[in-house]
């Protein structure tokens, strides 16, 4: 199966809600542990990455400076 792409600052949709009712984290910390923000109260969690790949449904929006530093970086 193919590992699900995304990246610092993206936008995600997860399969389950935050209990202030929105679905949508951005992400804000990324390494072993992923840390996203929820876009609606705010709150932040730190997630194992394992957990966070399975919990993510699918990335609503790109962060545009991200996808630029990463072209970049396959481009040199």
């Amino acid at each position: 199966m193919e590992r699900k792409q995304f990246a610092l600052g993206d936008i995600v949709q997860m399969k389950k809600q935050h209990p202030c009712g929105t679905n949508e984290m951005e992400i804000i910390r990324m390494g072993m542990d992923i840390r996203v923000r929820c876009t609606g109260c705010k709150h932040s969690v730190l997630i194992p990455r394992a957990k966070f790949e399975s919990k993510m449904k699918k990335v609503l929006r790109s962060n545009p400076a991200a996808a630029a530093q990463a072209e970049e970086g396959l481009l040199e």
